[in-house]
């Protein structure tokens, strides 16, 4: 499954669709303004919430907090020692863990579970700048999970960069 998102990722208020490969929107993140904490939605195309994503208030890291339907599914914060590339742990609800490493900045990533490939970001094979695709490997992995996953790295990067 070949997903098409634009660059504007993350904009204070700023709502974005994703769309696949043949231009139908599939998914809209919906970032919430005047919020005390970052706050998005990930909604189906009929305007369903699937996912609630958030930043975690008190912690050390920063650090993301993805949920369905008022359970946590997932954690998110960068691994402490990465030094040549940027490396976030996503700690699943289950107990097992994905890795997310890459040039997440530039939308050049992967999402890993066990060394196994999930599902690529990247800029690389589309022709329009604004634009960078998610690439889901596995037809059984959870495509509104790998997506909020992406949002979450993504906008901690940002953040750490902000805050150099």
């Amino acid at each position: 499954m070949r997903l098409l998102v634009r660059d504007r990722l993350l904009g204070i208020g700023d709502d974005y669709w994703i769309e696949d490969e043949h231009g139908r929107k599939v998914f809209l993140v919906d970032g919430k303004a005047m919020r005390l904490r970052d706050t998005f939605e990930l909604k189906d195309a009929q305007g369903r919430v699937l996912i609630d994503i958030h930043q975690k208030m008190f912690a050390l890291r920063d650090t993301m907090v993805v949920e369905r339907d008022g359970e946590g599914l997932a954690t998110i914060k960068r691994k402490r020692l990465s030094l040549l590339r940027n490396h976030y742990r996503v700690a699943l609800a289950d107990g097992s863990e994905l890795d997310v490493s890459g040039k997440i900045l530039d939308h050049e990533f992967a999402i890993e579970y066990d060394g196994e490939l999930l599902a690529v970001i990247s800029r690389r094979w589309l022709h329009i700048r604004d634009t960078y695709g998610v690439d889901i490997v596995r037809e059984d992995a959870d495509p509104a999970l790998l997506i909020a996953v992406a949002v979450c790295v993504i906008h901690l990067a940002q953040k750490e960069r902000e805050d150099d």
